[in-house]
């Protein structure tokens, strides 16, 4: 199930899919730990990646829709190698992944839009080496569309922008920057646009590096810069729906940064653990090493289950299933998260290793904190969930099974959503369903039990109109309901798979756990009443204790001793 560099063989995937992938592994490995630890700490710039990501086509062939592949079979926009390349990069460092991840959102516009000049121009910078931006926030206003003030004016048939944009990621080197502006002098959704600009263009000036890294995190500035018809991507409200939907698609590739950097975080660490002896033993006899690193290993294994099946409705979206919509913030609120708690985990074991310069540890220590922050903070995409809730605990409809989604296909729904709303009205399958399949396995029991306190809750000790709009109290209220929809796409990715039964009990202890701390945390809120404190805390549950089960997952987690590491 996880990721080990020196095994690994995707034999699900084409041939050249396969061949691109390895060929990013082994452009790792032969560089060498030793180089990826002196130029993360010396904050070097990653173009010798660009260059080999340029050289082998990689971007090109993963990130070119089939409408744009001038026939090459092998290029099309396809989640699942998306998917697989989000966590190798993130194996390999943050560093790595965020190049990865802005081109992702800077085509996001561009191929949502009908200028077929703009989409050639962008297919054909790709198949040159070069990468893309993401021109949305901006210093003052951040990520509030609404109130951009870079600024487009007429010029006779064309415009002329001038404005600056600021947290753009590959914003030095992007040839291909979806920008976003208003045009002056119209009010309303009108007043919205995207358009293509070039950090080449003499009118376009990079102004600094924001952070103290080897990404560079852009302020770049527009003063004049043409704006031609041909450079328009979105006017109007289709713009801003573009933003939204670009957003969708690439927020989802932050869980498996995550999941990558947290797997290879493990493997460094047990590794260290299970070989170094304090006191006379090695230091994983100690039982609260163990409980560490179980937890690690269940969380962990939780996050890839959830992102893995989240792929498939993701694929198998259209307009009469957006299923996606709410698991996708998941991905990127719940997996990143999970990631700091494992990677939290792994290094209190380790303690003083994990800060060394010659690990991978400390890198990912350092950086891990800034995927939950990535496209919109762990409480905006809580607010988006909180969305979805009634429809999905109450109002399940009949859907078609969703099968495993790994065949070679272009993704062409994400690039025509649609509008960014209407998700109160997105319905679910059964969420029932997988937990009553499961119902065997004592902890998936006594979560169901949980869930059903959730229920009660919101039908007997409903939530008031102040409530509703007491943020803190929702968010809190949220984090239950998140752990309802994580633990059921669990439930079937782990069925699907065949995974042991033991390693889906440990899942849902840890699960149990989560969810009787997040019911202390609604119990304790100012405006929580007394009836739904009742129900809350009637919810606390103590996971069932199963010595030998965990005992077998601790034989899991020591196996991945010696397993893995970075050629130095």
């Amino acid at each position: 199930m996880l990721l080990n560099p020196h095994e690994y063989d995707p034999a699900h995937f084409d041939a050249e899919t396969r061949r691109l992938l390895r060929a990013t592994i082994d452009w790792f490995e032969q560089r060498g730990k030793a180089k990826l630890a002196e130029d993360y700490h010396a904050r070097t710039f990653y173009a010798d990646f660009l260059e080999f990501a340029g050289k082998e086509g990689l971007f090109s062939t993963f990130l070119t829709p089939a409408a744009n592949a001038d026939g090459n079979p092998d290029k099309r926009w396809d989640t699942s190698r998306v998917a697989a390349l989000s966590e190798i990069l993130g194996f390999y460092g943050l560093n790595y992944w965020y190049p990865w991840q802005v081109t992702i959102l800077g085509l996001g516009p561009v191929w949502q839009s009908g200028n077929d000049v703009a989409r050639k121009r962008a297919a054909d910078a790709l198949d040159a080496g070069g990468v893309g931006a993401f021109g949305l926030s901006e210093k003052d206003h951040g990520a509030d569309i609404y109130s951009s003030d870079l600024v487009l004016t007429k010029d006779g048939d064309s415009y002329r922008a001038t404005g600056s944009k600021y947290y753009i990621g590959n914003g030095n080197v992007a040839r291909t920057v979806a920008v976003f502006g208003r045009i002056d002098g119209v009010e309303g959704p009108d007043q919205y646009v995207f358009f293509y600009a070039d950090a080449e263009h003499p009118n376009y000036h990079v102004v600094k590096n924001v952070v103290p890294s080897q990404m560079y995190v852009a302020e770049f500035r527009l003063e004049d810069y043409p704006v031609h018809a041909e450079d328009l991507l979105h006017v109007g409200a289709e713009a801003f729906s573009a933003a939204l939907n670009t957003v969708n698609i690439g927020k989802f590739n932050l869980c498996f940064g995550g999941i990558g950097m947290a797997t290879h975080s493990l493997y460094e660490a047990i590794t260290h653990a299970h070989n170094r002896v304090l006191y006379g033993k090695p230091v994983t006899n100690f039982p609260h090493v163990r409980r560490e690193f179980v937890e690690a290993y269940a969380r962990l294994t939780a996050m890839k289950l959830f992102s893995d099946r989240a792929v498939d409705y993701f694929r198998s979206a259209h307009a009469d299933d957006r299923r996606y919509l709410l698991y996708n913030p998941i991905t990127k609120m719940k997996v990143t998260t999970e990631a700091q708690k494992v990677i939290g985990l792994v290094a209190d074991v380790v303690a003083a290793k994990g800060f060394e310069a010659d690990t991978y540890l400390a890198m990912a220590k350092n950086d891990i904190d800034g995927l939950p922050k990535l496209e919109g903070t762990v409480a905006v995409n809580l607010a988006l969930i909180a969305k979805f809730m009634p429809a999905y605990l109450f109002s399940p409809q009949e859907y078609a099974p969703v099968p495993t989604r790994t065949d070679a296909a272009d993704d062409e729904f994400l690039f025509r959503q649609g509008p960014a709303r209407g998700l109160s009205k997105v319905r679910f399958h059964d969420w029932r369903a997988a937990y009553a399949q499961a119902s065997h396995i004592p902890n998936v029991a006594l979560f169901t039990e949980q869930a059903g306190a959730l229920v009660k809750l919101l039908t007997e000790a409903t939530p008031d109109e102040a409530q509703q709009a007491d943020l803190d109290f929702g968010l809190a209220l949220t984090e239950l309901f998140t752990l309802v929809v994580y633990g059921q796409l669990i439930l079937e990715q782990a069925g699907i798979t065949g995974l042991d039964e033991q390693v889906v009990d440990q899942i849902f202890a840890v699960l149990v756990q989560d969810f009787s701390l997040a019911a202390v945390d609604l119990n304790g809120k100012p405006s929580s009443t007394e009836a739904q404190q009742a129900v809350a805390l009637a919810a606390l549950r103590k996971p069932v204790v199963d010595a030998e089960r965990f005992d077998a997952v601790w034989a899991l987690v020591r196996d991945l001793s010696g397993a893995y590491a970075m050629h130095p």
